[in-house]
């Protein structure tokens, strides 16, 4: 992991102990599970929309494995690819695992991928099983999760943004162990790196 991804990290966690912005649901957690690991995107003080509608908070997701993507459902040239990668490597994931891997897809474009929009999107993609999970936040909690990643993104026209392909694995506790970065490459390690997460 880079040096300016573990500075970024080390800015958030100090805001937001320095704010005092953990959540009750953020400490509830922490004593259920234990301490978060100083590198977990889950001291990220943010909460999205799902294409269900729901609000969540990104430590809800805690206890899974989560492989991410960010894209947005407009896209016509390399969201596609990164949608049919995401989709294949579910595919090559024990089908046992499935309850302990979760598959997220943010929007980079909070604007337009309305939680109605993301829901036909999934509809559209078969991507509509319970791990499948398409998230909606702020234009600045979608940056800022973006630069913890290393995903840059510009918008380019009213309706086009140009963006990096990476694809992302974290560990159950948030902690980035993975990222699998172009179109249509070799995912054998992503494969593994999963594999090796959910012990199947």
């Amino acid at each position: 992991m880079s040096y300016s991804i573990r500075n970024l990290f080390s800015v958030v966690m100090l805001s937001a102990l320095v704010l005092g912005c953990q959540s009750k649901s953020e400490q509830d957690v922490v004593k259920e599970k234990g301490p978060l690991p100083e590198m977990s995107i889950y001291h990220l003080p943010s909460t999205w929309t799902t294409h269900r509608g729901d609000s969540i908070e990104l430590g809800d997701l805690r206890g899974d494995v989560l492989v991410l993507v960010m894209i947005y459902t407009q896209c016509q040239a390399a969201c596609p690819r990164l949608v049919a990668d995401m989709r294949n490597i579910e595919s090559k994931v024990s089908p046992i695992a499935k309850g302990n891997v979760k598959y997220v897809l943010v929007s980079i474009d909070p604007e337009q991928d309305t939680p109605e929009r993301m829901a036909a999107f999934a509809l559209e993609n078969k991507m509509t099983e319970d791990h499948w999970l398409f998230l909606r936040g702020t234009p600045g909690t979608v940056r800022d999760f973006a630069n913890v990643l290393a995903v840059k993104y510009k918008q380019i026209s009213p309706v086009d943004f140009s963006h990096s392909n990476i694809i992302s694995v974290f560990d159950q506790n948030g902690v980035l162990v993975h990222q699998m970065e172009g179109l249509n490459v070799n995912n054998e390690k992503t494969v593994n790196a999963i594999t090796e997460l959910v012990g199947q």
